[in-house]
């Protein structure tokens, strides 16, 4: 399952990079990975005109997008699109942050999940 990750750079920047998180085979109940320790959870809803300038993230956490559709733009000049069933690991806590905006018009629904500093993603070995 790939997450796509959101981070600071060296510089105070910002940069994105995909995560794919390792699954196995668990029968009937489909493919698991394993459990990511986690501090809670919020219920989230933006207006359909949600535009937010440079921000950070305010705590390390994967952002769990259930419907709608967002732009997020990262200080290198990369965009990329989101919708419903995407998942983010947002840890650019520091420096300049990122851009997000609504492009469907709708408003959106999400889960924000924040998470320990040394909560770790069960990654795929041999993935970037």
């Amino acid at each position: 399952m790939r997450v796509t990750r959101v981070y600071a750079t060296a510089d105070g920047g910002s940069a994105f990079d995909d995560v794919e998180i390792e699954l196995s085979d668990h029968g009937m109940v489909g493919r698991l990975s394993g459990w990511v320790r986690a501090n809670d959870v919020a219920f989230r809803e933006n207006p359909a005109d949600y535009d937010w300038d440079w921000h950070c993230a305010p705590a390390r956490q994967l952002i769990v997008l259930l419907d709608g559709a967002i732009e997020i733009e990262v200080t290198t000049g990369e965009k990329r699109a989101f919708g419903g069933g995407d998942v983010l690991l947002v840890e650019d806590t520091s420096g300049r942050g990122h851009r997000t905006r609504t492009t469907d018009g709708r408003s959106r629904r999400s889960l924000f999940i924040r998470l320990p500093d040394d909560a770790q993603l069960p990654r795929r070995t041999g993935y970037r």
